[in-house]
This record gives C-alpha cells, structure tokens and sequence, in this order.
C-alpha cells in the first residue's frame, strides 16, 4: 500500500505510514469499507492450531468476541495446553536442520513472499484487526501496512549484509595458507510470545526477523486477539514455508505461554508485554544450563516535555495524538506531561479542548477515531486510576466510563486529562489506558529529570526552542525520541525511519525494532579457520 489509487484510478503518490495517517486520500476509505463487509461474513468460524503439517485442535475451546460490542462473536480459538506447547516446539526443532541450511536467498525469498501476501491482504487484514482490537481504521491499516514493511526490512539487511557472512585475512603462515571467517548462525527453535494491541507488527516483525536468520519459530498469539495471529500465520504459511519452520499455538499465557518460556528446547525468545512478566522471562532464560537471548520489550510510561518557549498548537496535537490513540493501549502512549509554568495554563486549554473534540465510539466507522479498551479487565485498571486521581488531585476533563447511545454493549471509557501529587501511584505505573497527567516545571532540567526517574525508558518527547533541543536529546533516558513533533509527542514509529527500542525496564537488549542491529539479535557468532 505504498502508493494509492483514487476512484478515477491517477496516482497520488500516498505512502501510508503513522506519520502520513492524519490525510489519507478517499479511495482508502472506500477500499476499507468493501472489506469490512467481507470481515463480518469470515465472523464466528472455529479456527485450529497449527503444529507441523497439521491442524490441531484441543480439548476445550474459548470464543473471542469483540470489544466494540460483546454480542459480535468473532471466532472460537483452541484452548491450546502445555502439552501442545511441547509438541510444537518439537516440531520447530524437526525442522530447524533443513531451514537453517537453506541458502540464506532462499529464506529470504520466502519472506519476501509472506511480505507481499500481508500487503495484498491488508484491507481485509485491516477490517478484521478493527473489529477485534477497537483500533481505528487508519492505526488498522497502518499497522498491517507496518507488518508487511518490517519483514520487508529484515529482508532487506539480509541481502545488504550477504547473510552476515564476512572473509578475514588469512593468517601470516610461511608454508601454510590459512583462511579464516566469521558468520552469524541461527540459534535454534525461537518462541515468539506477541501483544494484543500490535498483533500484527509486534507477532509478523519479530517471527519474520528469526525466520529469515534461519531459526524455526513457535508462535503463541495473545488470546484477545487470536482472529489476528491466525490470519497472520495463514498469510506466512500461504508464502510456502516447510511445515514445522513455523508453528502457531493459542491458550493463555499462564499454560501454553509459561510452556514456552520454561522449555529446555526454545533456544531464544521475543517477548512484548509487561515489565513482570518480560523479567520473568529474562530470569528464566539467564538461570539454565546456559544463557539463552530474550527479546523483551516490556513498557513504557512515556513524557511529554514542554518549553514555554514551545508551539503549543504542535504540542497540544501531538501530546492528544499519543495519548489517545489506541485508547492509550500502546508502550509507546503519552501518559505523562511536564510543562513550564508560563506555557502550563495555555496547553492544558489546549488539551482539553482537544480532548473533548474526540469521538469515541465503533472505530469501524469513519468519524469515530476512538475505540474502546480490549476487555473488561482494562476498563476496571482504568476505573480504578481515575477514581484514586479524583480523589486525590482532579480531573481535567473525561474520567468516566462510556455507556450512552449503544456503547455500554462495549468496554467504551471517556478521553482523560488528569492532574494529581508527583508521588500518586498513576505517575509511576504503566496503565495501558487513555489517561494523561500533567504537571508543571519551573525548568527544562526539571523537566528531563522528572521524565528520567521513571524505571522505564520506551519513547519521550520534546517541544521548545531549537536551542534547546541539543540539551533535551543529549540527558533523556528513552530509546525513542520525537522533537517538536504535532504527529505524535511519544508514538509514530515506522520502519526504515524510526527504529522502536526502549532502555531500562523497556528493554532488554538496546537493540530496536526496524533497526540496523535487530537481526543479529537472532543469531551468533562462529569463527571458522581451515588451513589448506
């Protein structure tokens, strides 16, 4: 979906990315609504497991129905146990001997067929990630648009490193001739363990990047988004993969996941979720026989700083732009903002008003650019946090749960802009919630060590002078930083132009998602000398 067609069929150069979302030409609109309809008629069908060459189902199964209205049945899933987790894991290890030996063009071809399989399917794709995660339609598209461009990308470094396989000098032996090499090789049998809020880009990006490198892959899908994973999995096999090189298990993450993660045969992991539970996996994976690689993004709780010599029109729009989007249910979301005092009462007008212009209802369709949160479990978390914020500082505007004009048939909440005392629980604690804080500072360095205290480092954001830039993006602790940004304060990454990897409690390697070092993360190193 680089370039886009419009009705009378000219070109208008649109290539869609989070930046490029906010003005999509009409012919998207058009083509999304075609597929919606063919989303709703694939509604309620049962879906298996896939494991090797087969399909598996389990014992029990669980129906998974939409968060914009409980009565939408979406499919039912397998219960996928323990004992299913190990079957797949044998089956990736089956078939980890003839992937890995593959010539790497010949991986790489396969993936890049899987890229163009995702691209072909993405209105479809995208219809059916709206309806089962609440995104609007733009972050839906863009996100299937995300997962199509990131294996792309890995394909990419592939062919740009030459498999990441590289001649040495040959030693200076009299006599002798001495060759020496060094090349990455693939690990092993790779689980990926994926988000609800990204199943696409956070599931496609990482199996893509340990597929490509040679490894075999054990995917588990988040049960909330199971529809997603599958269409996922379907689109990768469809490219032509060997049966076992990639396996597709579902269930919850306290059995089929816990499987994974502790199974002596998962030679390394990427894991996107919670800092309690990415640690855990961390831990796990140091405290074997040997160390195994976990890719962990764990979180974020994201600032927003602000200059009073800043534009506020661009930092009101893109504080609302992170905050809200997705319902605030991104790493990525802006959840804190700190502001000099002479810019403070500006921009919180600004905010709000903002804030009280979003409409908030069935993302599906066109006006509405807030959905709801995923489940009942987020609409309580975030109950909770502004009824405690309430009580102890006050609440700008939002702070309650949606239930007007058929919206309580869904897990719908209100927009929140919120102040509360620096020592409040909600400044510390990630709530994966369309809630924002603001404070005021008497300085940018206040500022910068406010937003530094935190344990996480994901995504900050800076709006002020340009003199000032230099010093903001010399001390912030995140690995992603926006300056001056209307498109997004915290969030908007893409691949190819901002590689997406947090420090601290955000990350576990300093490596970044679509960046020029992630693929190495999947393989090691083996230094060869043959004398002749």
């Amino acid at each position: 979906m680089t370039e886009q067609k419009n009705s009378g069929g000219a070109d208008t150069g649109y290539r869609l990315t989070y930046s490029t979302m906010f003005d999509p030409p009409q012919s998207l609109h058009e083509r999304f609504e075609a597929a919606l309809a063919e989303a709703r008629a694939a509604m309620g069908d049962e879906h298996a497991m896939r494991i090797g060459a087969h399909d598996v189902s389990a014992d029990e199964r669980f129906e998974l129905r939409s968060p914009i209205d409980r009565d939408l049945l979406l499919g039912r899933f397998q219960n996928g146990t323990a004992a299913h987790a190990g079957q797949a894991v044998r089956a990736a290890r089956d078939a980890f001997p003839a992937w890995s030996r593959m010539p790497w063009r010949d991986r790489v071809a396969i993936l890049r067929g899987a890229a163009a399989l995702i691209e072909e399917r993405v209105w479809t794709m995208s219809a059916c990630l709206a309806i089962e995660v609440g995104k609007n339609r733009m972050e839906s598209l863009g996100e299937v648009q995300e997962t199509a461009d990131l294996i792309s990308w890995y394909c990419d470094r592939m062919e740009e490193n030459e498999g990441f396989d590289r001649r040495l000098p040959n030693d200076p032996l009299a006599g002798f001739t001495s060759r020496n090499r060094t090349l990455l090789r693939p690990y092993g049998v790779w689980a990926v363990i994926a988000p609800f809020n990204f199943p696409f880009a956070l599931a496609g990006g990482p199996v893509g990047a340990a597929l490509v490198t040679g490894n075999t892959v054990v995917f588990k899908t988040a049960s909330d988004t199971a529809w997603s994973g599958t269409l996922l999995m379907q689109a990768f096999r469809d490219a032509g993969l060997p049966d076992g090189v990639l396996n597709h298990v579902t269930g919850p993450g306290s059995t089929i996941g816990e499987a994974l993660a502790s199974h002596p045969e998962v030679a390394g992991i990427t894991f996107t979720g919670s800092a309690q539970v990415g640690m855990a996996i961390a831990r796990e994976f140091a405290g074997g026989r040997w160390p195994r690689p976990c890719i962990a993004e764990m979180g974020g709780k994201n600032a927003a700083i602000v200059s009073d010599r800043a534009d506020l029109e661009r930092a009101a729009a893109g504080i609302v732009r992170s905050a809200f989007g997705l319902q605030g249910q991104k790493c990525s979301a802006c959840s804190r903002i700190y502001v000099q005092r002479g810019a403070a009462g500006e921009l919180r007008e600004r905010l709000v008003a903002l804030t009280e212009a979003i409409k908030v209802g069935d993302p599906t369709v066109r006006e509405n650019w807030m959905g709801p949160v995923i489940n009942r479990s987020a609409r309580e978390r975030y109950r909770r946090a502004v009824d405690a914020i309430a009580e102890a500082g006050s609440i700008l505007t939002g702070g309650r749960v949606l239930t007007e004009k058929g919206l309580d048939r869904g897990w719908f909440v209100a927009p929140t802009v919120a102040a509360a005392p620096r020592d409040h629980y909600v400044w510390r604690e990630e709530q994966f919630a369309p809630l924002v804080l603001v404070d005021e500072v008497d300085s940018v360095d206040e500022a910068i060590a406010l937003a530094n205290a935190s344990d996480y480092g994901l995504t900050a954001g800076f709006y002020g002078g340009v003199d000032e830039i230099p010093h903001f993006l010399e001390r912030i602790e995140a690995g992603v930083v926006y300056v001056n940004r209307p498109q997004g304060a915290t969030t908007g990454a893409w691949p190819g132009y901002q590689p997406f990897g947090g420090w601290k409690a955000s990350g576990s390697t300093g490596k970044a998602i679509g960046s020029f070092w992630y693929l190495p993360l999947y393989m090691r190193e083996q230094s060869q000398t043959v004398v002749d």
